[in-house]
């Protein structure tokens, strides 16, 4: 959809989406539009997203701020034995890969999701927060309609979902799981978010909800009431990069997703794509050679030093570049669960957000319809292993949040779900829109790529004879999937035209959604 507007919003959900453009009737701005689509989010997305789990929102606003908040998980201040934790693995098949998650009591990371957003609100909001909740709200109380997408993703984590009695009244009241048609009902937490726009986030950091979290977990799990109390809302300057004359915001270290991004950008830059078509086994070469060495450089350079001071500076200094890049030029002439929102407003103002749940510990707690995460058991956030992590420490993540600057003005504004896949799937959009001038609609919907591992995974339509004559890197596996599927990321992208109008595409992966 396009035309001119006061806002136009991209979400993962129709409701998420509906609840963003109901601020904008009411003369809100777009952080008032992405904190109530974060907060329906939370009911007609919620295993992807829970006020118990983490994330960012990279803000620019219509005075020229640029500010990144980080409300993302972090580890617990204390450990405990690893035989008396509550751990274990679930393998999840997304169709074309099996992936293992762990979960149980053990996962759960210091939650962070309620209190970014208050504070958002509090800094950048214009209307009151219980205007901004009462979609989520409504959304929660009158239930909504299981789309295929939910339906789905129900289905994928069956294991996590009907662990608990409490989760099993959510979504599977009959004994059976909701499936595509029927209502879900959150009421539970409807009651809870009614709770917080009276009495604020307290109650669930320090309150009776926090005593009960704690209590439950008090034998098999690592959270205290400590952990909670001490949670704070990180205030950062986005990741600042240029690519072929754009400016790019995003989200910076101790997050890995924005730094890899911009380092795979820098890598893209030397090659003319101007001159190459779109899928041909040149693109894909690139595509996978950029993606290899990306994840190189970071198992060489990023991951034992994330915490180290100015560390984007030095994995992104050009003589650092320049070995990769050389690389990157020698094979290419031997011849890329969480949910995502993005807004932009006529004022100027725009709001790029990522949050997640992981899948989901499958700890519900009791009488509030709240699903804590497991970014503790989730392989890509601990790339050191399990239980390896540094106690009280912001945990890292591949959420990257964008925005694409034209002179100091946002024109785009991007992010994707995706797990390890969301800077493949970030990187790959950016490079159809500002390298192949595609449509915002194209550059969304094209098929994806995506290398890891010496596999490479690739979405249809290539063509088997194009993977043939591509020239990958050795000993690469190509996985061809059958059709295109939510492994490869959930791009909900908005962008502001040459005339003045605002355009937005929702994902069609995981049935997102445009709205203005």
């Amino acid at each position: 959809m396009s035309q001119k507007n006061r806002g136009v919003i991209a979400a993962g959900h129709q409701k998420t989406a509906e609840a963003g453009q109901a601020m904008f009737a009411l003369g809100g701005n777009a952080f008032d539009a992405a904190i109530a689509a974060v907060l329906t989010a939370f009911v007609a997305e919620s295993v992807l997203s829970s006020p118990a789990g983490g994330g960012f929102l990279l803000a620019h606003t219509k005075d020229n701020q640029s500010i990144l908040f980080d409300f993302f998980c972090q580890t617990p201040r204390h450990k405990k034995p690893v035989e008396k934790i509550d751990f274990y693995p679930i393998h999840v098949n997304f169709g074309g890969e099996i992936q293992t998650f762990h979960i149980g009591l053990g996962s759960i990371a210091t939650p962070g999701n309620l209190a970014g957003i208050w504070k958002v609100h509090q800094k950048l909001g214009k209307l009151p927060f219980e205007v901004v909740v009462q979609p989520a709200i409504d959304c929660a109380q009158n239930g909504f309609i299981v789309n295929h997408f939910n339906s789905f993703t129900f289905k994928l984590l069956e294991p996590i979902l009907t662990r608990y009695p409490e989760s099993r009244q959510i979504y599977a009241p009959d004994g059976k799981l909701l499936t595509a048609g029927q209502i879900c009902y959150m009421k539970d937490l409807a009651a809870t978010l009614t709770e917080i726009s009276r009495s604020g986030i307290k109650i669930f950091y320090e309150g009776d909800i926090a005593h009960q979290l704690v209590k439950d977990l008090s034998d098999a799990g690592y959270l205290t009431l400590e952990d909670l109390e001490n949670y704070r809302v990180l205030v950062r300057k986005p990741l600042k990069i240029r690519y072929r004359g754009w400016e790019l915001l995003t989200n910076p270290p101790p997050s890995s997703g924005g730094t890899l991004i911009a380092f795979a950008l820098k890598l893209l830059e030397i090659f003319d794509l101007s001159q190459i078509e779109f899928g041909t086994s040149q693109h894909l070469e690139i595509l996978a050679q950029v993606m290899r060495l990306t994840n190189e450089a970071r198992k060489h350079n990023y991951d034992s030093r994330l915490y180290q001071k100015n560390i984007e500076q030095h994995f992104l200094d050009e003589r650092y570049l320049e070995q990769y890049r050389s690389q990157l030029d020698a094979a290419v002439n031997k011849l890329g669960n969480t949910t995502h929102i993005s807004v932009l407003d006529s004022e100027g103002n725009a709001a790029s957000v990522t949050v997640s749940n992981g899948e989901g510990s499958s700890y519900v707690i009791p009488g509030t319809g709240i699903m804590l995460n497991n970014m503790l058991g989730e392989a890509d956030l601990n790339p050191l292993g399990f239980h390896n992590w540094e106690c009280d420490r912001r945990i890292s993540s591949m959420m990257s949040p964008t925005i694409v600057l034209r002179d100091g003005k946002p024109e785009l504004v991007l992010g994707s779900g995706g797990s390890n896949r969301i800077r493949t799937a970030i990187l790959q959009v950016i490079s159809n829109l500002l390298d192949f001038n595609l449509s915002l609609a194209e550059a969304v919907e094209n098929p994806r790529v995506h290398w890891e591992n010496n596999i490479f995974s690739v979405e249809p339509m290539f063509g088997a004879e194009t993977l043939e004559r591509s020239r990958l890197p050795e000993a690469t596996q190509v996985v061809l999937w059958q059709e295109k599927n939510m492994f490869f990321g959930g791009v909900h992208a908005v962008r502001k035209k040459p005339d003045g109008s605002m355009e937005g595409r929702g994902d069609p992966r995981r049935e997102g959604v445009a709205i203005a």
